[in-house]
């Protein structure tokens, strides 16, 4: 009995799922520039008659409504047609590499599906950062970076013409060298560079579009820490600060500055409490007395 309740509610689930449903081609790729078809089929669930919608969002998380109430919106109108098969693109660009959902809704019901639409462009020259000159021990990076390529490039790095491994401990020849290359950001980095890291650099940007493009090449030289200029730097300078005081000695022990002008004190008004013989005899006024203290 709990058998046969189990294969009920199996085939129960499974038809739920078959209602309602829409297909796709989940991954689409064509070169720039030319057209492409992305098709979206439906149950017949939905009605003669289904609200069709298409939503595209691109490769920064942005999204757009493309094709609403029976129209393309926007800037997608001329560009889109539908039909029966799903939306039609005339001709396309990098910018429209994306997601696109296709939205279907009838009969009080509703799916979607998506579809990876990725159009080819070979990778552009990269452009990269190399520094001619670092001090040894110091933590350098090289940078390489394609912004054209679709799919996104993945990079190489060359030393005087050699191509590096993505692992230098697992060749002999590399074994000595401590970089870390990344193929997906086209980093290379020297935690602490050392004079064998001396040599002339380029990277390489290729996604599997056209022939890989190379960067241009720059010598990086390694040099040692210069201790000797560092210690005589620090003396020329202790000596100019001691010159500078003496100086400063010497002219205040001749009197060549300036000295400070003294201020002379300031009178003050104090006034005494009259008395009895200050008084005038007449009219009974009295002179008041004042002194002036220093």
């Amino acid at each position: 009995m709990l058998t046969f309740v189990f294969v009920c509610l199996s085939i129960s689930v499974t038809g739920l799922h078959a209602d309602f449903s829409v297909t796709v081609s989940p991954s689409v790729k064509v070169k720039e520039n030319e057209g492409v078809d992305l098709k979206c089929s439906y149950t017949a669930d939905f009605g003669s008659a289904p609200r069709v919608e298409w939503k595209f969002k691109d490769l920064k998380g942005s999204q757009t409504l493309i094709y609403f109430d029976n129209k393309p919106t926007g800037q997608y109108a001329g560009r889109i047609t539908m039909h029966d098969g799903g939306l039609r693109f005339n001709k396309v660009t990098r910018a429209d590499t994306g997601d696109y959902d296709c939205e279907v809704s009838g009969n009080s019901g509703y799916g979607e599906n998506t579809i990876k639409l990725t159009v080819l462009v070979p990778p552009s020259k990269p452009v990269s950062r190399i520094p001619s000159s670092v001090t040894t021990g110091n933590n350098v990076r090289l940078t390489c970076f394609d912004a054209d390529g679709s799919p996104p490039s993945t990079y190489r790095w060359y030393k005087d013409n050699t191509p590096l491994p993505d692992d230098p401990t697992k060749f002999p020849s590399f074994k000595n060298l401590t970089y870390k290359m990344n193929v997906f950001n086209g980093n290379l980095e020297f935690p602490s560079v050392s004079k064998l890291d001396s040599g002339s650099y380029l990277c390489e940007a290729s996604n599997g579009e056209g022939a890989p493009q190379r960067g241009d090449t720059v010598h990086m030289e390694v040099r040692d820490l210069n201790v000797g200029g560092i210690v005589a730097g620090v003396i020329v300078a202790l000596l100019a600060v001691g010159l500078l005081l003496f100086g400063l000695w010497f002219a205040s022990k001749k009197g060549y500055l300036p000295k400070k002008a003294e201020s002379k004190p300031k009178q003050q008004a104090v006034y005494t409490q009259p008395r009895a013989a200050d008084m005038d005899d007449g009219d009974g006024e009295f002179r008041q007395k004042s002194s002036f203290v220093v």
